[in-house]
């Protein structure tokens, strides 16, 4: 599946810009707790944007006065999760929605800031208390308030108040009703109206907020005041308490007033929040370049779009697709792209044009989660650490779980009878997570949320599971030592290392009824647990703790049809799937960790990710990394890989200055860490200083082009020109050339003479290995770093005199450029 994303605002896409959170400073870090998952691939930033703010004492019964709501992100926001957290409330005793918080985000103006009829708020799945936009005047009902009139809020058919939503300019008229799904639904409404205080009166909770893009009823990111500058929306935070709008306590078996009521609406916490533009400020008239290729570059490409805009004669647009589909269109030579996102390299093609590959991002794959469990004493709490290894993903991919193929109520099919119904009933997994004995089988996801796209990235996550002889085992038919058994439609050589998609092999057909006389209706394992469209798709379902699972009859309209299950409230989300890393950050899902293998459990982090490139090993393009997962030891987290961009020396020169401009941002300004557009975006680990230095090194040989015909016979083998100097002639062969690749990941036909130019000494010490050379943080070095670095200079600059003595002057250039720009979202914050 091919995904376009141009520098352009499109609402109707799916996809939200990256960029989630800034952290705090090393000062706020001493002082506000981390998010869970906060320290996957992100790093210390100079300064935050959270923003602590208190309650006041309440009007009717009610004191908010010690609450203290802290958001942890209020600037250079797109389509993401914040984290919000509070203390000083009082502990929730029950589940009718006193002392508890309802948070909402809305649009407004700078200078008066938001009203009721300007947020998403209602419609919330479960019936959430407090969650309608329905309001009651005096003496009308239990729930009546005595600041609501007549004449402020309109009536419906059925003669009841309500609060209408009214959205920005131009985007349609107000609602209508009190449950008018015109602009949101109880599925994709971001309103979390019923969040309890924990046991100490706070709490803590990842809030999904909407740019313009994912809501354009709202405009956030792209309303503007007179003079140009983004006009700001809010995020409001409604505290209730013990007592009714009324003044009197509130009784668990009456509704609970809606949190825009009016006298609970005046409780309300007001912050703002700076949203990034969505759109790029890029000359529409100018021509485009296309780029195509692997999710796990599309965040960061989408941010550099537009300040690669700014200095350019062409504004460069991004093609998300599988990676072998990019490499396809840079050796066929396709107008779409010339410019290839990729994960494995580009094979050179006897005969065909030399392809440069130039490290341009270091991200990976994550098991994101929400995860809410019951504890003994009925309260839910969210999951912070989850283990898991290569059988029991080897389980969940072979949909082994009998809950993973059919309606928890219809009982284990006959060909999966004694395995556990779901992972929490798993003796294994219990094993690594003790913490959720005696959780219900029902508690528990059903199946990880998966695209099912052809990518590296899948190929990578079956190589780390082959990799385990227990898991291949396992998918090879032995049971395992509770005596769980693998999907018998996976067996006869289904899963192979080289698969490069996720099958769902189990397409056994199940029956659910519907009405008396009505034919019952068959679903699958697909539907049980569908595809989604991408892994950004599955992260942002993965955090709205709703992945379309469907395996009941529904009367719709139509007639009956199978319909999915109603997204769950707040503390009942169960999900997780295989996402990016970006995307995982982006919206705050936990982190599983994964055996690397020394046996060491590793979440993916800045650290984490570097160490696993240190470890990578080349791949048959020499230059060029590959992902080893089965190999990764000394805290390598082993679901890591480099993004490469590939770029063929057989196009016009124009095109080959600018793709090379892509490269070198990306080794130099595009390498500082953070939230604003251009910056790199956090789920990326900033790259080591010698893989800049080959980007900068890939970039050069981009400019150059193909050689002429007279070059091309000083003499190559074949294959793609030796440039690391170990062809024939040992350290000083490097102009003789060779068979593989360079410095630079060139693959295909090289030359001598190019050869020379990025000569470097075989024997270089392991120090020097580009991935080994690994940054703090971006725009900065560590002292061994510094001297490995001076290293690999002067052992250049030595080998490269006696290469010069046979073959004529030799340029080397190890330049790393530290400056960031603003940071651009080219589909206007929206990466997707």
């Amino acid at each position: 599946m091919r995904r376009r994303l141009t520098p352009r605002l499109s609402p109707g896409r799916r996809r939200v810009t990256a960029g989630v959170g800034c952290l705090l400073s090393a000062l706020v870090l001493a002082v506000l707790p981390l998010p869970r998952g906060a320290d996957q691939a992100q790093a210390a930033t100079t300064e935050s944007s959270a923003v602590t703010k208190s309650g006041a004492k309440g009007v009717y019964g009610d004191d908010f006065s010690d609450l203290k709501v802290t958001v942890h992100q209020t600037e250079n926001l797109s389509g993401q999760a914040v984290r919000v957290t509070w203390t000083g409330g009082q502990p929730a005793a029950d589940t009718s929605g006193t002392n508890s918080l309802s948070i909402m985000q809305c649009w407004g103006d700078e200078e008066s800031g938001p009203d009721r009829t300007q947020c998403e708020y209602g419609l919330s799945s479960g019936s959430q208390p407090g969650g309608q936009r329905f309001v009651f005047l005096t003496g009308n009902g239990a729930v009546s308030d005595p600041l609501e009139t007549g004449s402020a809020t309109p009536v419906d058919k059925n003669g009841t108040h309500y609060v209408p939503f009214r959205p920005v300019a131009g985007q349609g008229d107000a609602t209508t009703s009190g449950t008018d799904t015109t602009y949101f639904t109880s599925e994709d409404t971001n309103a979390v109206p019923y969040v309890p205080n924990d046991g100490d009166g706070g709490g803590d909770v990842a809030f999904e907020v909407k740019s313009a893009v994912e809501q354009p009823a709202m405009g956030c990111g792209a309303r503007k005041t007179s003079s140009g500058k983004i006009q700001p929306c809010w995020l409001v935070v409604v505290p209730r308490g013990t007592h009714d709008p009324d003044g009197t306590a509130h009784q668990p078996s009456n509704q609970l007033a809606s949190s825009l009521s009016q006298s609970t609406w005046d409780q309300r916490i007001v912050f703002r929040l700076g949203f990034a533009p969505v759109t790029d400020n890029c000359d529409p008239d100018k021509p485009e370049r296309g780029i195509m290729g692997s999710e796990l570059a599309t965040d960061v490409i989408t941010s550099w779009q537009s300040a690669l805009c700014r200095t350019g004669t062409y504004r460069f647009s991004f093609t998300q697709s599988g990676e072998g589909q990019a490499r396809d269109a840079v050796t066929s030579g396709d107008s779409v792209a010339g410019l290839a996102m990729t994960v494995d390299p580009v094979e050179p093609v006897d005969g065909a044009a030399q392809v440069v590959h130039a490290p341009v991002a270091v991200s990976g794959l994550t098991i994101g989660f929400v995860w809410m469990y019951d504890t003994q004493d009925n309260r839910s709490l969210p999951l912070t650490e989850l283990k898991l290894n290569q059988r029991l993903l080897a389980k969940v991919l072979t949909q082994s779980y009998p809950f993973s193929v059919v309606n928890p109520s219809a009982g284990t099919p006959d060909y999966l009878a004694g395995n556990p119904e779901s992972i929490v009933r798993d003796p294994e997994f219990l094993q690594l997570n003790p913490g959720l004995q005696g959780q219900a089988a029902v508690n528990s996801p059903l199946g990880l949320a998966l695209t099912l796209d052809n990518t590296d990235s899948a190929r990578l996550v079956w190589k780390y599971i082959l990799a385990n002889t227990d898991a291949r085992e396992f998918i090879e038919g032995k049971v395992d030592p509770w005596g769980m058994k693998v999907n018998p439609a996976y067996k006869d050589g289904v899963i192979s290392d080289s698969l490069d998609f996720f099958p769902k092999a189990d397409l056994t057909p199940s029956v659910t009824d519907c009405a008396v006389g009505v034919p019952q209706i068959t679903y699958n394992g697909q539907d049980v647990v569908p595809y989604t469209n991408d892994m950004h798709d599955a992260a942002l379902k993965v955090r709205r703790g709703s992945i379309g699972t469907a395996y009941k009859c529904g009367s719709t309209v139509s007639g009956y049809k199978l319909v999915a299950e109603d997204r769950p409230i707040p503390t009942k989300q169960r999900q997780y799937g295989i996402v990016d890393n970006a995307s995982a950050v982006r919206y705050q899902l936990g982190a599983a960790a994964l055996p690397n293998a020394d046996g060491d459990y590793i979440t993916p982090t800045n650290d984490s990710l570097l160490k696993a490139v240190a470890e990578m090993p080349d791949s048959d393009v020499a230059g060029v990394k590959a992902p080893d997962p089965g190999k990764m030891r000394a805290g390598a987290y082993p679901l890591t890989a480099v993004v490469y961009a590939a770029s063929s020396l057989d196009q016009a020169k124009d095109a080959r200055q600018d793709y090379a401009k892509v490269m070198r941002y990306a080794a130099g300004a595009g390498q500082t860490q953070g939230t604003a557009k251009g910056e790199l975006p956090y789920g990326y680990a900033p790259l080591p200083a010698a893989l800049r230095t080959q980007a900068e090194q890939a970039a050069d040989r981009l400019e150059k082009g193909a050689p002429d015909a007279d070059e091309s016979s000083s003499g190559t083998s074949g294959g793609g020109g030796d440039l690391s100097g170990t062809g024939s002639g040992g350290a000083a062969g490097g102009a003789a050339g060779g068979t593989g690749g360079d410095s630079a990941g060139t693959s295909g036909t090289a030359t001598g003479a190019d050869a020379t130019d990025t000569a470097q000494p075989s024997t270089a010490p392991t120090e020097t290995d580009p991935a080994k050379q690994n940054v703090a943080q971006s725009g900065g070095y560590t002292p061994s770093e510094v001297l490995g670095l001076i290293r690999w200079v002067l052992l250049g600059v030595l080998v490269a005199g006696g290469v010069a003595a046979l073959s004529g002057p030799v340029m080397l250039r190890l330049s790393v450029r530290g400056a960031a720009p603003t940071r651009f979202h080219g589909d206007g914050g929206k990466a997707r």
